[in-house]
């Protein structure tokens, strides 16, 4: 069970793919005290992986005070980040508090590609840098990469990048049109290039080491078993199931690109808005409607969710609008 918590909404970046429409740090954000009442009740609900992201969570001053008590409570604790505030100090800090991993986004091999999507000029040297500096730290760190209809054939050449920096892993995000993300909704990928672009990602995982993840696209789990593969996922879509976001301010969400609130912290103990939340009691019923509910790969894809919701006028359990394989049966 994996869990993302937005620690700021402050950001020094203004990236035109940011679900969160982050910048401005929010009014009222969670305190450190908050922060760690939230974390024991993250580790009661049976979490175990803990994603501190942001905004920009290095722009948070009690980050590494938090960071700490995620350790202490025996939460596998990570990061996700733009990277350009990862100092050789600051990576040396995350070594010894023993931080188990850190994703750095990096979406282009181009640096004018990356820092125009990412409305700051250097911020493909600083995200490289950071990535360097965690490596020299003994840090171990991963690339992220959402892709879109102008980076998606550079997949491979950026997890070679990945290879050759020392990242143990590459994740992709596919986009999904949230936050300031509506404003570039026809910049994603469609079916067809879904089904291109995630059987490109396992052939490429077959002949690297590192691990190759898909998110927001959970048909990769279908091809990889189309594929013959055996990869260490149970499932595509984690949404409401063995994932969801906690905002800045509190709010529960079932993902990061959902945007509806089943909950907040303030008023209700997290470990009960997991438990109880009617969202999420009906996403993990997988009665899904469509082509995803007659699939037979539902139970290991489930469709995205979040996708499904955005193109169904908010229904979180209709059909997957961006996949080919819709109401097959098989598996």
């Amino acid at each position: 069970m994996i869990i993302s918590w937005n620690t700021t909404n402050q950001c020094n970046m203004y990236c035109d793919h940011c679900y969160r429409d982050a910048g401005a740090r929010a009014d009222e954000e969670l305190n450190t005290a908050e922060g760690k009442a939230l974390l024991d009740e993250i580790k009661k609900a049976g979490f175990k992986i803990m994603i501190f992201s942001g905004g920009e969570p290095f722009m948070r001053p009690d980050i590494f005070e938090l960071v700490e008590y995620s350790k202490k409570l025996g939460l596998i604790t990570v990061f996700g980040t733009n990277g350009t505030l990862i100092t050789p100090e600051v990576a040396e800090r995350l070594k010894e508090i023993g931080v188990d991993g850190v994703g750095i986004s990096l979406d282009s091999l181009d640096k004018e590609k990356h820092d125009k999507l990412r409305k700051f000029e250097g911020a493909w040297d600083g995200a490289v840098q950071g990535m360097k500096n965690c490596q020299a730290a003994g840090v171990p760190f991963q690339v992220h990469t959402t892709l879109m209809d102008w980076n998606w054939n550079e997949a491979e050449a950026i997890t070679d990048f990945a290879i050759e920096l020392g990242a143990k892993a590459h994740h992709f995000f596919f986009l999904v049109p949230t936050g300031r993300a509506k404003n570039i909704e026809e910049e994603s990928l469609r079916a067809e290039q879904y089904e291109e672009i995630l059987t490109r990602i396992m052939k490429k995982q077959q002949q690297v080491d590192i691990e190759l993840k898909p998110t927001c696209a959970p048909q990769f789990m279908r091809i990889a078993k189309q594929m013959g593969m055996n990869l260490r996922f149970g499932r595509g879509c984690l949404a409401g199931t063995s994932y969801c976001i906690i905002g800045p301010k509190g709010k529960v969400q079932p993902c990061a690109y959902m945007d509806m609130e089943v909950g907040n912290v303030r008023e209700t103990p997290f470990s009960e808005i997991w438990a109880n939340s009617e969202v999420f009691q009906t996403l993990r019923t997988l009665d899904y409607k469509g082509g995803c509910g007659s699939c037979g790969y539902k139970k290991i894809c489930g469709g995205c969710r979040a996708r499904a919701a955005f193109y169904n006028n908010g229904d979180y359990m209709a059909e997957e609008p961006w996949c080919l394989y819709q109401g097959r049966k098989g598996y």
